[in-house]
């Protein structure tokens, strides 16, 4: 039995550890996998980035809690999703049409037969639906069926004939800069031609896509897909306190345009 936990809580305060211990009270054995309480307040887009590229590296019945942007109204209710083998328990506030290349295998909305208005659904709702999954329950014991979810529209790449515009959607610790530019895109508009990739707000470009960070020198700007299969912009070994790295260096943050443009 596997549950990961996904909010925008943090370590400073009680809340994450509050909500392990609900899971451990009800299922002394099993294992938590944290994988990311650092989200920023409220943020489903830099969320499902998260996400999107951690949860096919776990097992089948896998269960995901995500705590981010958790309350309900009219609008959205909590909803239990079922995509590759697995579930992905949270608000349906667009999230999951985020998280997803297709539309979920299964979807249920949530059953609260309790009158009392919890304050922490991620503990007190999500929780108890988490546990019942990752024991084997159905879905369709502690939900009801919905035939669709809400979907919310992620910028995508503005594409012509020369060139493809993109933007970061996501910084790590490093300060390397994710876009959302993929591989296929890159390969489709590119047609093997020479190219250039400019970095808005500042004056670098780069001209070649490499394989591995160590492929250029130690503090030299690089260009390469990574293991998300999306375009990256990064300075090799530029972490703080050693020369910065690319937001830092090239004053880049989320939503800032990375523009590609190609030779005939």
């Amino acid at each position: 039995m596997l549950i990961t936990l996904t909010s925008d809580m943090g370590l400073k305060d009680y809340y994450v550890a509050s909500v392990k211990g609900a899971i451990y009270s009800q299922l002394p054995e099993v294992n938590i996998v944290d994988i990311s309480h650092d989200i920023p307040p409220f943020d489903i887009i830099h969320a499902s980035f998260v996400i999107k590229n951690t949860f096919k590296q776990f097992p089948k019945n896998s269960v995901h809690i995500i705590g981010i942007d958790a309350e309900t109204n009219e609008e959205v209710k909590h909803i239990i999703v079922k995509n590759h083998d697995q579930y992905f328990i949270g608000a349906d506030n667009g999230i999951f049409s985020l998280i997803f290349d297709k539309q979920p295998d299964g979807a249920w909305e949530i059953v609260n037969n309790n009158t009392i208005d919890f304050a922490f659904p991620t503990k007190d709702i999500f929780v108890p639906v988490a546990c019942h999954l990752a024991r084997g329950g159905l879905p369709a014991l502690v939900g009801k069926p919905i035939d669709k979810i809400k979907t919310k529209q992620f910028f995508r790449p503005i594409l012509d004939n020369n060139s493809i515009k993109g933007m970061v959607c996501y910084i790590d610790k490093y300060g390397n800069l994710m876009t959302n530019i993929t591989k296929q895109v890159f390969k489709e508009v590119g047609k093997n031609r020479s190219f250039k990739i400019y970095l808005t707000k500042s004056e670098y470009s780069i001209q070649k896509i490499h394989h591995r960070y160590n492929e250029v020198p130690e503090g030299e700007r690089i260009a390469l897909f990574g293991s998300s299969g999306f375009l990256e912009i990064a300075i090799n070994k530029g972490v703080k306190g050693s020369g910065g790295g690319a937001s830092q260096l090239f004053g880049i943050s989320i939503n800032d345009i990375i523009s590609l443009e190609f030779k005939d």
